[in-house]
Formats: structure tokens, C-alpha cells, sequence
């Protein structure tokens, strides 16, 4: 069972005394955002904090870093708990109105500065536990770069070893449809796979009073834009939620000439990993029988972005358990599945895990949408989300094979 210097109380105490400092790290993480790989001062910051805490944080290649805290695998014969943050702001315009409000043109405009102050308190918690020898099994945190880039920075904190001797894995990401103080939490798939397609179309071009004369590009891409959506509802499973939605075509330049190229740019989505597994080749199918007849040459540009997150049934009874402990019986909702996309997802596939979405609303506020430039949080989303991580690494790190933990 958990130590009892480890209990709910103790937990939220710990992080209350932090809050301030964290309320002041996510301010000015979020005054200087930081996009893909480029996320060298939010790294310092972070490291320097866990520096401070007598921690050691280890560089992850270009930016990011992990950060090893409480007994090794040696003294506990069992291997870690990861709780990860992701760094990477949004190359879009902020416009949050706040006195922090960044001006370089980039915005944490998904809350990405609000899940790296979560997980830094949350580790610093762990930390002071882990020195009162209330600490059962390690944890390693992970803050990683480049979220926002498919198919993902998680695949090189993966290639660098961030996953190695990890057993379970959690996250929190921020939800503006939900109140502050409320998680939501689901056992299976949470978010989407997210690819991106682009079909090009080419011929010789012609005039528009002869289009028997020539491939029709604009004709082949119209095909393409509302056969193959329906093809790939009709030939994959529709409980995995697979969705193909255009978001851009190009073709032409004048009313009355057929062109010689065109293209349609979207996104491919789906709920379940074997569906979208198999997506590609009927994607790809279903493309070319869609131009067949119109003697066009065609290109599929299918490119893999991230898998769907699937929470694991056990990780996600201890996420439930943990927010209830230290926030209350009603603060879990059962969450909806979004067709969003998150790397995190890559991380999944090393070790079980579980995301939860953490609520940023302010009760009767404006709910704000996720990467648009006047995004905002109510920041006592911050300790919340720490509690909740804390709470949740104890309870993890003193289960059973089963997931069964006494509360403390």
C-alpha cells in the first residue's frame, strides 16, 4: 500500500506551497514560446528548477530532457513510472490579452507551457517524497519537444532511450470544455491517428470546349474529393471512426482551360490502430479506381503521422483513483473520444499508460478552442493537474500486477 507520508493530504499540501512558482514558470514559458525543436530556453528553465531540487535532468538530443528521481530499479526491483510534458508552442500569433502575452508571433496556443509547469510540480511533490523515504517505486518525468510536428518528438525521446525501464506511463492535456478542477478520463481510445494525404492529378491540360480531347484534372480531383471518403466508410470498420476531410485544393488558373495539374491537401483520422493500419492501402485504391476512367496520371502522398492514444484499462482506473483521492469523488467525468491527434500515443507503444484531460475553463467562463491565439486557462488548472500526476505516480508505483492499490 502507499506510504503513509505519501496520503492525498500530503500531496496537496505540497504542491499548494508550489503553485506560485508554477503559476510564474507556465507565465513565462508561455511570454516566450518556443516551437519544435527549437525549445532551448523552455529546456534551461526546466532543468535549472530541477537542478535547484538536488535533481539531475539529463539532456534529450537538440531539446528536452528526463529526469530520474526517487530509488532505481536496483533498490526496488521494479521499474519506473514516467509522467511527460511537452514543451513546443505554436508558430500562430498570441492574442490571449493577458500581461503575458507572447509577442514573437508563436503562442502556447494548445497549453503545452500548462502541461510542462504540471509535470515540473508534480516532480518536484515526488521529489520531496521521495527524500522522506515515501517514495516506493521511481519515476522518471519527460519533457519532450516538438508535439506539434508529426509524426512527433515523442519518437526521439524514444529513439534516446526515455522509455528504457519505464512501466507505465501518464500525461494530462488541457481541456477547455471542462471546468478547472475536473478531469476526463476513458479507458481505450482517447485521441485520433492523425495523417496528412495529398492527391495530385496531372494530364496534358486542354481547353474547356474539348474535354474529351484531354485528361480533366478538375473533373479527376472532384471524383477523388467525394468517392474516396465514402469508400473508405464502406470499406473499414465505422466504430473505429475513420474520417478523410479535404481541407485545400488546387487546380486552374482560368475559367475556360483544363489544367494540367491539380491537388487536394487533407487529413486522415482514425480511432482505432489495426483500421488505421490498414487505411493506407485502402486509401491508395480507392484513389486510383476513383481517376480510372479519366486518363489522368495520379500521385498518393500518404504520410503516417501519429496513432491514437489508447488508454490502458489498468492505468486508467489508478489516473480515476488518484483524481478522485486528491481532488473528490465528483471530479471525474467520462471523457468523449476526439479525432485530435497526440504523439503521446508513441510512447504508448513502449509501455501501458493513460492520458487525462485536465479542465481549464473557468466555471461560467468563455470556452476558449485549442490552438487559436486567444486561447486561455484558468491557471488553477496547474495545481490541479499536479496533484493529480503526484497522486497518481504514488498509487501507480505501489500497485500490484493488477492495478489494485490501498489507499493510503
Amino acid at each position: 500500500m502507499p506510504d503513509p507520508l505519501a496520503t492525498p493530504e500530503r500531496i496537496n499540501q505540497l504542491v499548494e506551497e508550489l503553485v506560485p512558482e508554477l503559476v510564474e514558470l507556465r507565465r513565462d514559458l508561455h511570454a516566450h514560446p518556443e516551437v519544435g525543436r527549437t525549445e532551448r530556453r523552455t529546456t534551461d528553465l526546466v532543468a535549472e528548477r530541477l537542478r535547484a531540487a538536488g535533481l539531475s535532468p539529463h539532456p534529450l538530443p537538440g531539446t528536452g530532457l528526463v529526469c530520474d528521481l526517487g530509488p532505481g530499479p536496483v533498490e526496488t526491483g521494479r521499474r519506473r513510472i514516467a509522467l511527460r510534458a511537452d514543451l513546443d508552442a505554436l508558430p500562430v500569433a498570441d492574442s490571449c490579452g493577458e500581461p503575458w502575452q507572447a509577442t514573437s508571433g508563436k503562442a502556447h496556443a494548445c497549453g503545452h507551457d500548462v502541461h510542462t509547469a504540471v509535470v515540473l510540480g508534480a516532480g518536484l511533490v515526488l521529489a520531496r517524497l521521495a527524500d522522506d523515504g515515501a517514495l516506493r517505486t521511481g519515476v522518471r518525468l519527460v519533457f519532450q519537444a516538438a508535439e506539434e510536428l508529426q509524426p512527433g518528438g515523442a519518437l526521439d525521446a524514444l529513439d534516446a532511450g526515455a522509455m528504457d525501464g519505464v512501466a507505465q506511463v501518464y500525461a494530462v492535456h488541457c481541456d477547455p470544455k471542462l471546468d478547472v478542477g475536473h478531469v476526463g478520463t476513458r479507458i481505450g481510445p482517447i485521441t485520433s491517428a492523425s495523417d496528412a494525404v495529398t492527391v495530385a492529378v496531372t494530364s496534358q491540360g486542354g481547353h474547356t470546349s474539348r474535354p474529351h480531347l484531354t485528361g480533366d484534372v478538375v473533373f479527376a480531383l472532384g471524383q477523388v474529393i467525394t468517392q474516396v471518403p465514402a469508400v473508405l466508410g464502406r470499406r473499414l470498420d465505422p466504430r473505429a471512426g475513420v474520417n478523410l476531410t479535404w481541407g485545400q485544393v488546387q487546380a486552374g488558373s482560368a475559367h475556360n482551360a483544363i489544367p494540367a495539374t491539380g491537388a487536394v491537401r487533407g487529413t486522415l483520422r482514425c480511432l482505432e490502430a489495426r483500421a488505421w493500419e490498414e487505411a493506407a492501402k485502402v486509401l491508395r485504391e480507392a484513389v486510383e479506381h476513383a481517376v480510372a476512367p479519366y486518363r489522368v496520371e495520379v500521385d498518393v502522398q500518404h504520410h503516417r503521422g501519429v496513432p491514437p492514444v489508447e488508454n490502458d484499462a489498468v492505468a486508467t482506473r489508478l489516473l480515476d483513483a488518484a483524481a478522485r483521492d486528491v481532488l473528490g469523488g465528483d471530479a471525474v467525468a467520462l471523457t468523449e473520444q476526439s479525432l485530435g491527434g497526440e504523439d503521446f500515443a508513441w510512447l504508448l507503444t513502449r509501455a501501458p499508460g493513460a492520458m487525462a484531460r485536465l479542465g481549464t475553463r473557468r466555471p461560467g467562463g468563455r470556452t476558449y478552442d485549442l490552438h487559436q491565439g486567444d486561447f486561455r486557462v484558468d491557471e488553477r488548472a496547474i495545481g490541479v493537474g499536479a496533484r493529480v500526476l503526484a497522486r497518481t505516480a504514488v498509487l501507480a508505483g505501489s500497485a500490484d500486477r493488477e492495478g489494485h492499490a490501498a489507499p493510503a
